[in-house]
């Protein structure tokens, strides 16, 4: 039976729809540099998501989950482009329907313009096959052509996480960045005062992953190379060392480069977390609280003075001023580190999976000659020294 010409005159609006949401979806994913909310990106997100986890609920191991899930972001490369040429193929077949006599002549002459040449007879479907292989050639193009650029600020990312790792142990934990950088490896020579150095490197880090990783999410599902790796809890080790040493060690620490490594940190979650479709505030509550325990805070606590860290207020006292900083940026950073399954690296929340958190393995101090150690020791005195002068010259403005 043929459709009447008014039924397929509607089809026609409805292809329209599906041809338009196509291309608003593809030019705001791959062309427009800011996020662009889209329904059908933000689905196949989804799906290839639900597909993956369901595929990893029977890994007992981490490890295991993890090669499964590094599949996931080129999962849903492919499936963005399936999904736009799917969407082009219906939405130009029922276009073209009014044109030709059957809904199976419509999808045939579709089927060659949207991945090949057109054979449509008459003007009217002639141009909207023409339509339709433009519109499949520059989906595909485009995609190819983003790849470069995705892979380079996923290079970027793994650089500073890579480098992370000495600093803040293998999964990062805030604590141990700090305690690692004092006896920095046994060496006998403190490098707290590299820290400036590396909260500016971090601050610059956060804002770049900030923009790339809203602009182009499936960045956020890219996985490091290595399995107890990941940008999430190496950006959240980073801040809560931050806040440690901005809580603990008042003197010690380097209160502009933390304060705005921290703001933009937390900046980078919430805005992540937003493009994810996660509702988080803009200013949290102290109130709230976190999930960290004031007794897992003193356990940390005693990890650093294992190797002498110097801390100068009383825990309890700290306490307030440590939850008032990780209370900004706890909800978004666990929320996507739940999302994307990070490793269970220790303070960095619950996983869809149960498992226990892993900490990291500090290794042990070496041997130092005792005049190496003397002389690093005094060396390191008088770093710290002119850091703080510096500190207090830079902070006696308003």
């Amino acid at each position: 039976m043929t459709m009447p010409v008014a039924g397929r005159a509607v089809a026609a609006v409805i292809g329209g729809l599906l041809v338009l949401s196509a291309w608003y979806s593809m030019i705001g994913t791959l062309i427009v540099p800011r996020p662009v909310s889209s329904s059908l990106t933000r689905w196949v997100d989804r799906i290839i998501d639900a597909a993956f986890h369901l595929a990893t609920d029977m890994a007992r191991s981490y490890k295991r989950r993890d090669r499964v899930l590094s599949a996931e972001a080129a999962a849903i490369l492919i499936a963005q482009i399936v999904a736009w040429l799917g969407f082009f193929y219906i939405g130009y077949a029922l276009l073209l329907w009014p044109f030709v006599r059957s809904v199976t002549t419509a999808l045939t002459l579709a089927s060659p313009a949207v991945f090949g040449a057109n054979d449509a007879a008459g003007a009217a479907g002639r141009v909207l096959g023409d339509l339709a292989t433009v519109s499949g050639l520059i989906t595909i193009t485009l995609q190819i052509a983003y790849l470069p650029t995705l892979y380079s600020s996923f290079n970027r990312r793994e650089t500073e996480v890579a480098l992370l790792n000495a600093r803040a142990g293998v999964p990062s934990w805030g604590p141990e960045l700090l305690a690692r950088t004092h006896y920095a490896l046994g060496s006998g020579i403190s490098t707290i005062d590299t820290l400036p150095g590396l909260y500016a490197d971090w601050e610059r880090w956060a804002s770049d992953i900030a923009e790339s990783h809203t602009t182009y999410l499936p960045l956020v599902r890219f996985r490091s190379p290595k399995p107890l790796s990941s940008w999430v809890t190496s950006l959240l080790a980073v801040l809560d060392s931050a806040a440690l040493i901005l809580s603990l060690s008042p003197s010690e620490a380097p209160e502009v480069p933390a304060r705005l490594c921290l703001r933009s940190g937390f900046t980078c979650f919430r805005e992540v977390a937003r493009a994810m479709g996660f509702a988080v505030p803009d200013e949290p509550s102290p109130e709230t609280g976190i999930s960290i325990s004031y007794e897992e805070f003193l356990d940390a606590v005693d990890r650093m003075r294992k190797v002498d860290f110097p801390i100068e207020r009383d825990p309890a006292d700290a306490w307030p001023d440590f939850v008032g900083w990780r209370v900004n940026y706890e909800q978004p950073a666990y929320a996507i580190a739940m999302a994307v399954d990070a490793v269970p690296a220790l303070w960095s929340g619950p996983r869809r999976h149960p498992m226990p958190q892993i900490p990291p393995v500090r290794p042990g101090k070496g041997r130092v000659p005792e005049g190496k150690r003397a002389a690093g020791a005094a060396s390191g005195r008088v770093r710290l020294t002119r850091q703080r002068r510096t500190g207090r010259r830079a902070g006696a403005g308003p």
